[in-house]
């Protein structure tokens, strides 16, 4: 990886001889600090503005894709005229339309009780939460006590183990998080392809620049795909990490930084 702003006059002139350019980001981690809650994880003042100012400008189509549901994403996000891409991309809204993944939305029922059994599993155990996105859920354990890991672990595994080596269920991990979602070959790679074909077709961009940045490893698919059509992929960390992306920045005080030269 090399510091993008090290390369910052290769890349910058990529931004500004493209055609279009199609600007994505994840969320926690990368427009906002990694914070103990998710509740807690607000975009400042400066970041919404920026990005504001960015969808008004034609040479960009923003947007943001995440973890979190799609309705959460857009209260906190609060702009319009950008794209909303919740539950890893298992729902999207934007670019004049609305996609929903078919077999995540008839999932709901399952999750349904997923939670609740969770939720009975870890009631009283300090520093775990489970959140219900509803077409995914999460299962938070940064604040747990380092005692209370291998507990967390056995209760998780033997509530969704189960259902996932039967393949009713999928499994990844996150900072701190397990994720629950449906058995679909959907990512946020997936979600990114998606909105290329979207843009070509709403706007005849041929030829638009993808851009993505990610912080966590369910950003990885995301920056496979923009690599696989020439664009410019940037995780968000340390550059010690072994990622697919091209470039890195070290903070998401850099990523606003970013925003505000382009």
């Amino acid at each position: 990886m090399q510091y993008l702003f090290d390369a910052w006059n290769k890349v910058g002139r990529r931004f500004k001889s493209a055609e279009h350019v199609l600007l994505l980001s994840d969320y926690d981690g990368t427009l906002t600090d990694i914070v103990e809650k998710p509740e807690l994880a607000m975009l400042s003042i400066e970041t919404k503005n920026i990005l504001r100012k960015l969808s008004r400008n034609r040479h960009y189509t923003a947007g943001i894709i995440s973890g979190r549901a799609l309705a959460d994403l857009r209260q906190r996000v609060g702009i319009d005229g950008i794209i909303y891409a919740g539950n890893h991309g298992l729902e999207i809204e934007g670019l004049g339309s609305h996609f929903l993944e078919p077999l995540a939305e008839e999932m709901r029922p399952l999750l349904h009780i997923l939670n609740r059994a969770l939720l009975a599993a870890f009631r009283g155990v300090k520093g775990v939460f489970v959140e219900d996105k509803g077409l995914t859920l999460s299962v938070h354990y940064r604040l747990a006590e380092g005692s209370e890991i291998d507990k967390v672990e056995h209760a998780f595994s033997r509530i969704t183990d189960p259902l996932h080596v039967t393949g009713q269920i999928r499994i990844t991990r996150g900072k701190k998080v397990y994720e629950i979602r449906p058995p679909v070959d959907w990512n946020k790679g997936r979600a990114v392809s998606w909105l290329m074909a979207r843009l070509r077709q709403m706007k005849g961009k041929e030829r638009a620049l993808p851009v993505y940045l990610g912080d966590d490893l369910t950003d990885e698919d995301g920056f496979k795909i923009v690599e696989q059509n020439r664009g410019i992929s940037v995780f968000v960390g340390e550059e010690d990490v072994r990622t697919e992306a091209r470039y890195f920045l070290k903070s998401p005080h850099e990523v606003t930084e970013l925003l505000r030269m382009l």
